[in-house]
């Protein structure tokens, strides 16, 4: 083959006689090859959405595909999408923390519903506390627990540039511990993550309630703790709340100290509006500041996408500027976008991979246990996240009218308050779609 270009397409030809041509459109589209690395073959794919879906379904098939045209060879894929990709072309190792400017402490707003979190991070980063190992951070989507991991790194790296960091999200500790069992290296796999000095693990409520990852974890996390190394997760609800995790992880959870992080309130929020505005060199008037953080009140991601949008209609229109009016446009837009953005076919797609399923298998009304409830929670969150009517949602799965729908969604509301094990999944599973969302908008 004349360039590794070539290759891909002859994987992405391989696959459409494995798979479904509208799904290898689908997943693999926009999908563009970057380099062969030793064994690792990286290709970027823009949202993180598409990265988890490839990783979930259709990892065994690329590799399959792989070893077609590089027979003996044992090539893995490896998908990076934005945040990834920074690392790759600054020659790092996906795992390893980004060190960006706007992810110090120096940019990391302090208010009321923080302030905790972020002397408790200070403290881990400077190491004035063995006290604070493991520090647990917790807070819903958006309000800034990466940024204090990235903030640590930071500073650990500054004053130990020889320590080995490693940064990793929950779903992707999961993910390499099964492609390193897969692949016969698991020997490797633990020695990544055992001999760090700092690690970092974001979102670790992904590894609740899967039994071998649970296991791995705890040895991992022991072997640390031995070495005086430190620990710093995040998640979105205290270690007592992750109802599908052992209680030997939750008790080392809370061993040592847990932070969380709340919605920030309107002084908080004017301080990050003015933070991330000037990081874009603008200025912006107090009228229009204080429309911003009142009516962006729960994420600072969208903050941020809000100043990025006034930024660029500031920049076309530099003689009129940023009026009241389009202002009002560009935070409404990006609240639509939001909402447009919560589709069917994500929710479907996250909540299958939630329960690892495929996305089709719950959608031709296969009856099995497992699959009925991932269709019940997925018509239940369609219900709740968009507008779309009960009819047209059993069009999705199939079903002529919306009675099987309505049954569907009255089941999982009943179930509820006496289930608190699936009202935690499906907190999981709102938490990963509204993710993919902002990450989307």
């Amino acid at each position: 083959m004349n360039s590794i270009s070539d290759t891909w397409q002859v994987v992405k030809d391989i696959l459409r006689e494995k798979m479904n041509p509208i799904s290898v459109e689908t997943w693999f589209g926009d999908a563009k090859v970057i380099e062969l690395r030793g064994s690792e073959f990286f290709v970027y794919t823009p949202t993180r959405f598409v990265k988890e879906t490839i990783e979930k379904h259709y990892l065994e098939t690329v590799a399959y595909a792989l070893n077609e045209l590089y027979p003996g060879q044992g090539l893995v894929l490896r998908i990076l999408c934005d945040e990834e990709m920074e690392l790759f072309n600054e020659g790092a190792d996906k795992n390893k923390p980004n060190y960006r400017d706007r992810f110090t402490f120096d940019n990391f707003i302090v208010g009321r519903s923080n302030e905790f979190a972020h002397a408790a991070a200070l403290a881990v980063a400077n190491e004035r506390n063995v006290g604070y190992n493991p520090l647990f951070i917790y807070g819903d989507p958006g309000l800034g627990k990466t940024h204090l991991l990235y903030a640590i790194s930071h500073v650990m790296k500054s004053r130990h540039p020889e320590y080995n960091i490693v940064y990793v999200r929950g779903d992707d500790f999961l993910n390499e511990m099964v492609a390193s069992i897969q692949q016969g290296k698991t020997s490797e796999f633990r020695s990544k993550y055992r001999g760090t000095d700092l690690l970092l693990v974001d979102d670790v409520q992904f590894i609740a309630g899967k039994d071998q990852t649970q296991i791995e974890f705890f040895h991992t996390f022991n072997a640390l703790l031995e070495k005086d190394k430190y620990i710093v997760l995040t998640s979105d609800r205290p270690p007592r709340d992750i109802l599908t995790l052992v209680d030997r992880l939750k008790s080392r959870f809370e061993g040592g100290i847990t932070a969380e992080i709340t919605a920030p309130n309107l002084e908080t929020r004017i301080a990050i509006v003015r933070q991330k505005a000037s990081a874009f060199g603008m200025s912006l008037s107090p009228d229009v500041t204080e429309y911003i953080a009142e009516n962006i009140t729960t994420n600072v991601r969208l903050i941020e996408g809000v100043i990025k949008k006034v930024h660029a209609t500031s920049t076309m229109f530099v003689d009129d500027g940023v009026d009241s009016t389009s202002l009002r446009d560009i935070v409404e837009s990006i609240i639509r976008t939001e909402k447009a953005n919560c589709t069917p076919e994500l929710i479907i797609e996250k909540t299958a991979a939630y329960f690892s399923l495929d996305a089709e298998l719950m959608l031709n009304k296969t009856r099995n246990k497992k699959t009925v409830l991932a269709r019940q929670v997925a018509m239940h969150l369609i219900r709740l996240l968009t507008d779309v009517t009960t009819t047209t949602i059993g069009k999705h799965f199939g079903y002529a009218d919306h009675t099987t729908v309505l049954y569907a969604i009255r089941a999982i509301e009943e179930r509820l308050p006496k289930d608190p094990i699936l009202a935690d999944s499906i907190k999981d599973i709102r938490n990963n779609i509204m993710t993919a969302v902002s990450d989307n908008t």
